[in-house]
């Protein structure tokens, strides 16, 4: 039996961040070298990854399942060349069906979505973690009604996963809103939501972690944060995947695009050591 692996919420960063550090110089440098960590933390040990982005949703549940998803580019105003930019790593179709069938069984409508491609959500991060864009990769996408007691459940359902060498991965921001960033008001929303959202993630029990994150609505500045709650709802999946496991922040920047606060988490321990090769055998199928 292959290591657990731990669960994350990473924040993803703005548009195809990794393929413009000509133009952006060192903007993202803080989170490039947090990404890095990341892999370097999971050594050789996921087999594939299971992406839940902020930037695709569904009525319901939807598996990317397509073998070879192709690219979504879901910005604007960016340069030219960011718009023929390739993320190649293969889907993973039978592995969407094994999620599908996770969440169906749990209660949770879902279905497999063929053409989904890689967003930018998705793209950002695994080109930076993983650029030899070789591993299996799928998305899930949000629920619509953006409820944080679903999306949890889906987590939670699909923990097990986590036995079998995929890497569940949230990918959003902790702080998303654009005019408030624009417009300088950013600056304390973030750190205000920053602030508790650490104190529900690190310093709570899992029980009072999942309570709060129920009611975060609550939070002090969270609708200023979030006026949207699009990139936050991938925290409440990799929340319901890490069961009891603990929070650790692994990302933290106080001047993010020279103003916001932002944080990136690990739910549960690193892994120290690699899949021993004559595990497979007994895994599900990825591809």
């Amino acid at each position: 039996m292959p290591q657990r692996l731990p669960t994350y919420f990473l924040s993803h960063g703005g548009g195809p961040w990794p393929w413009m550090k000509k133009e952006r110089g060192a903007a993202y440098d803080q989170l490039e070298a947090s990404l890095l960590e990341v892999r370097r933390e999971l050594g050789a040990a996921p087999r594939a990854v299971l992406m839940v982005s902020g930037h695709w949703e569904s009525n319901s549940f939807l598996l990317s399942s397509a073998a070879h998803p192709p690219m979504v580019y879901d910005y604007y105003g960016f340069p030219k060349h960011t718009y023929s930019i390739r993320y190649d790593a293969p889907g993973a179709p039978a592995l969407a069906q094994t999620v599908r069938d996770i969440l169906d069984r749990g209660g949770m409508a879902s279905s497999l979505d063929p053409v989904q491609g890689f967003d930018h959500g998705t793209f950002s991060l695994m080109q930076t973690m993983y650029p030899e864009s070789e591993m299996p990769l799928l998305q899930l996408s949000l629920r619509a009604d953006y409820d944080p007691a679903a999306h949890i459940k889906a987590g939670e359902l699909l923990a097990p996963l986590r036995d079998e060498g995929v890497l569940i991965i949230g990918s959003g921001l902790s702080y998303h809103d654009l005019r408030g960033l624009m417009s300088g008001a950013g600056a304390k929303a973030s750190a205000v939501f920053d602030e508790w959202l650490n104190e529900a993630l690190v310093e709570a029990s899992p029980d009072e972690r999942r309570a709060r994150l129920l009611r975060w609505d609550a939070a002090p500045a969270a609708r200023a944060a979030h006026p949207r709650e699009d990139h936050l709802m991938p925290l409440m999946v990799a929340v319901g995947a890490a069961g009891e496991d603990t929070g650790t922040r692994i990302y933290h920047e106080r001047d993010f695009m020279g103003a916001i606060t932002v944080s990136s988490y690990r739910f549960g321990a690193p892994v120290i050591t690699s899949i021993a090769p004559n595990t497979s055998a007994h895994l599900p199928a990825i591809g």
